[in-house]
């Protein structure tokens, strides 16, 4: 059953669930890509096909020993990079929460492939929303803190799904761990003068 979803110019959030998450249920958070990559995957796709049966038919056609055969392999070459490259689009990525397991992330490509993760309930120590910041843009990241890494784990790998969406997740997260919502934005006290407040 769909509990929530939003939408956006880029991606759609879906929310699956039977019940709240502390009633034991499993709750599923979906972003899926909204459909002008589907189909630029799909042209990209029957580019590369065109381009490595056009390669094919050059050098049937016209030889080995004719100067256009070199236009062949070239056609087949960039065919072949067409296709591996499309392999790497993402079509959706998936939070499972089982509240008594741990969590499973999921991608899911266009090509088809699914890569999963699976992240036990008692090596998750918190979730956080993290400012990402880089020279050209700014965007939110939901991270876990896990027992025995040094780094945070991204949840959503390739996609970058505005706060709007990270947040039902977050809470879902906060809800399963029993983390406190509250104490993920406070702010400190400080003393205008420079001096700490005692």
């Amino acid at each position: 059953m769909v509990s929530l979803s939003l939408s956006n110019k880029r991606y759609t959030y879906i929310r699956e669930s039977e019940s709240e998450p502390p009633g034991g249920a499993i709750d599923v958070h979906h972003v899926i890509i909204n459909g002008s990559k589907a189909t630029g995957f799909a042209r990209r796709r029957g580019l590369a096909f065109f381009l490595v049966l056009l390669a094919i038919s050059i050098y049937f056609f016209l030889g080995k020993d004719n100067p256009v055969s070199s236009l062949s392999w070239s056609c087949l070459l960039s065919g072949f990079f067409v296709m591996i490259q499309s392999r790497k689009f993402v079509k959706k990525e998936s939070v499972i929460i089982m509240p008594t397991f741990g969590i499973q992330l999921e991608t899911q490509y266009l090509s088809g492939k699914t890569v999963s993760r699976f992240i036990p309930i008692g090596k998750i120590l918190k979730p956080v929303l993290v400012e990402c910041v880089t020279p050209v843009t700014c965007y939110w990241s939901l991270s876990l803190f896990l027992r025995g890494e040094e780094q945070l784990t991204l949840v959503f790998k390739e996609l970058r799904p505005s706060l709007k969406m990270l947040v039902p997740i977050w809470k879902a997260l906060c809800a399963v761990i029993g983390t406190d919502q509250s104490e993920i934005i406070t702010e400190e006290e400080h003393d205008v003068s420079g001096q700490a407040s005692t």
